[in-house]
C-alpha cells in the first residue's frame, strides 16, 4: 500500500508533510510555487473525502461509536474531533457517499473530481431510482474524466433525471424542506432554510398579517417588519397554552436573580441586618445547646474575633442546598486550619531562604554522599509542598461549600432578600433541594439540577437540551442514594436508560463539578479534557 508498513505510519508521513506545509512562508514563493501548492491541496481534499467515506462507512458500520457511548457518527466527530454538529453532519454523510456511490468515491481518490464536484453528482443521481444511480455516475464520472465542466455535468444529470425519474406526486410541497436556526453566541439568530409551497402559503399569510405599517409615521422597512410580525405571532402562539409540553411540563420561565441584584433592591441593607440579626439569634441558640451537650470540640466565635478568623473566606452566591446553622463551626474551624496552614507555609518558606543566604550545611552522616541527601531532601521538600498544597485546595474548597450552604436555601440570605424585595410569584416560599431517601424527585430539585447543568452531562459533551432529558441519581436509590442536588446529573434518554441502565455504565460526580463515566469493564471515560481551572 504504497509502501507504508501501516496506517498509522502514513499518516504520521501525512501529517509530517503538512506541518512542513503550513509552516512554509508563502510570500517567498514563486507564484507558480504558490498556484502548485493550491491545485494540490484540492486534490488532497478530492483524496481525504475518499478517505473519510470509506473510513466513516467501516467504523459506523461495526457501531464502534458505542465504545465511546455516543448514539452516532455525528456525535462521535462532535466529542471526539472538537468539530461543530454540522461539520459532523457532515463527515457521516461521506460514509452514506461511499456505500451507494463508490464509483464517484473512486474518481475522488483518483483526483478526477473535487469535493465539491463530487458532492454536486451524488446529490443530483440520489434523486433517481436506485437501480439507475450506478450507471449515471459511471456516465457523470466518465464525462467529467473527459473534460466536462460543472455546468455540463448538470445538463448531463438534468437529462437522465427527466429520462428515468417517476412521477413525483409530491414535488414541490415535502421535498427538499429544511428550516435551521443558528445562534450567535451574543443571543441573536439567524434563519434560513427552505419552505414547501403549503407551509410558505401559511407563514406568509401570518406575517403579512402582523406586517402592516401602523400608521404613516412606521418608518420600519419591510425585513424589520416581517422580523416584528414573527416576534408578536410566537408570542402569540405561547401565550394561547397550545405548545406541547415539555418533559412533562407546560412552557415555564425559569427567572434568574443573582445574589447581587437582591441585594441591590436592599437599600440602606435593612433587610440584611434583619437576616443578620436572626442567623446570630440562632446561632446563640446553637452555642447554647452545644454548652451543655457534647459537640465536635470547635471553638465558638462571634463578633471581631470570628471576623479576624474568617478573613480570607470566600463566599460564592449559589442558592442550593440546604441551610444549616451549624455550619457556622464548621467555617470558623476550616478557617482557622486554613490560617494555619498558609502561616506555617510562609515560615517555612522563610526559614528556606534564610538557610540558603547564611549558607546553612548539612549535618555530618550528609557530608560522606551530599549528592543522595540533597537529591532525597529536595524529594522529600516537594512531596511534603503536594501534600500541603492539596490540603489548602481541599479546605477551600470546603470554605466555598460551607459558605454557600449558609448564604443559600429557605433560611438563607439570598432567599430572605427575594421573599423581602420581590412581589408576586416570586416571593413566594422556598421549597427544599434537599429530601433525603426517597424514589420521588420534586419540581424544584429538578428545575435546579435542568438550570445547572442545561443539557445532558454525560461525559463527552451529549447536547441534549435539558427539557428532553431526566435527572439521574449517581448514587444509585437501590443503594439509599439521596436525593439532592448534588447527588443528582441531568441525561438525555439515551444515555440515561441505554448507557446507564441498559449497558451497565455507571457515572460519578467529580469534587470540580465533572462527571466521569466508568464501563462495566472498569475502564474509565472521561469524554472530555480537564477543566482550566477546576476551583
Amino acid at each position: 500500500m504504497g509502501g507504508y508498513a501501516s496506517a498509522g505510519e502514513a499518516l504520521q508521513v501525512l501529517q509530517s508533510a503538512m506541518g512542513y506545509l503550513t509552516a512554509a512562508d508563502y510570500a517567498e514563493m514563486p507564484g507558480e510555487v504558490q498556484a502548485e501548492v493550491l491545485r494540490a491541496m484540492e486534490r488532497v481534499d478530492s483524496a481525504q473525502a475518499a478517505v473519510r467515506g470509506r473510513a466513516v462507512s467501516a467504523f459506523a458500520a461495526a457501531l464502534t461509536y458505542h465504545e465511546y457511548a455516543v448514539r452516532g457518527m455525528p456525535r462521535w466527530f462532535v466529542t471526539q474531533t472538537k468539530v461543530s454538529k454540522a461539520a459532523g453532519a457532515a463527515h457521516k454523510a461521506w460514509a452514506k457517499r461511499a456505500d451507494q456511490h463508490p464509483v464517484v468515491i473512486d474518481a475522488l481518490a483518483e483526483g478526477v473530481l473535487s469535493e465539491s464536484w463530487a458532492r454536486a453528482i451524488c446529490g443530483w443521481t440520489d434523486k433517481l431510482p436506485e437501480d439507475c444511480v450506478h450507471d449515471s455516475d459511471v456516465i457523470l464520472v466518465e464525462a467529467a474524466r473527459m473534460g466536462a465542466d460543472l455546468e455540463g455535468l448538470a445538463r448531463i444529470a438534468g437529462e437522465i433525471l427527466a429520462r428515468t425519474a417517476p412521477p413525483d406526486d409530491d414535488k414541490g410541497n415535502l421535498a427538499d424542506r429544511s428550516l435551521r436556526l443558528h445562534l450567535t453566541f451574543e443571543g441573536a439568530g439567524v434563519l434560513s432554510g427552505e419552505l414547501s409551497p403549503d407551509c410558505a402559503v401559511i407563514v406568509k399569510t401570518v406575517l403579512d398579517a402582523f406586517a402592516a405599517a401602523s400608521d404613516k409615521d412606521d418608518l420600519r422597512s419591510h425585513e424589520e417588519r416581517y422580523h416584528d410580525a414573527l416576534q408578536q405571532a410566537m408570542k402569540l402562539l405561547l401565550a394561547g397554552e397550545v405548545l406541547p409540553r415539555k418533559g412533562g411540563a407546560p412552557v415555564t420561565a425559569l427567572v434568574h436573580i443573582s445574589l447581587s441584584d437582591l441585594m441591590a433592591r436592599d437599600p440602606g441593607s435593612v433587610f440584611q441586618e434583619q437576616w443578620i440579626a436572626r442567623t446570630q439569634a440562632l446561632w446563640a441558640a446553637e452555642r447554647a445547646g452545644a454548652s451543655v451537650q457534647a459537640g465536635d470540640g470547635g471553638a465558638w466565635l462571634d463578633g471581631d474575633a470570628a471576623a479576624a478568623i474568617a478573613c480570607d473566606a470566600m463566599l460564592v452566591p449559589v442558592v442550593t442546598g440546604d441551610p444549616d446553622i451549624t455550619v457556622l463551626n464548621d467555617l470558623v474551624r476550616l478557617c482557622t486550619e486554613y490560617q494555619h496552614l498558609r502561616t506555617s507555609q510562609e515560615d517555612a518558606d522563610a526559614g528556606t531562604d534564610a538557610g540558603a543566604a547564611t549558607g546553612m550545611d548539612a549535618d555530618a552522616a550528609a557530608r560522606s554522599d551530599p549528592e543522595n541527601t540533597r537529591l532525597a531532601a529536595d524529594q522529600g521538600a516537594h512531596a511534603a509542598r503536594g501534600a500541603h498544597a492539596a490540603r489548602m485546595a481541599e479546605l477551600e474548597r470546603a470554605i466555598i461549600g460551607k459558605a454557600a450552604a449558609l448564604m443559600a436555601g429557605p433560611a438563607g440570605l439570598a432567599g430572605f432578600l427575594r421573599r423581602a424585595t420581590l412581589r408576586g410569584g416570586l416571593a413566594g416560599p422556598s421549597l427544599p433541594l434537599d429530601v433525603g431517601d426517597t424514589d420521588y424527585i420534586p419540581p424544584q430539585i429538578r428545575r435546579a439540577v435542568a438550570v445547572r447543568d442545561r443539557h445532558c452531562v454525560f461525559p463527552g459533551g451529549c447536547d441534549q437540551p435539558a427539557w428532553k432529558c431526566e435527572p439521574h441519581h449517581t448514587e444509585p436509590r437501590a443503594q439509599h442514594g439521596p436525593t439532592r442536588v448534588d447527588k443528582l446529573g441531568l441525561f438525555c434518554w439515551w444515555h440515561h436508560h441505554v448507557v446507564i441502565h441498559g449497558w451497565g455504565w455507571t457515572v460519578t460526580v467529580n469534587r470540580d463539578g465533572t462527571m466521569t463515566a466508568r464501563k462495566p469493564d472498569g475502564t474509565i471515560f472521561t469524554g472530555h479534557d480537564p477543566p482550566l481551572d477546576s476551583g
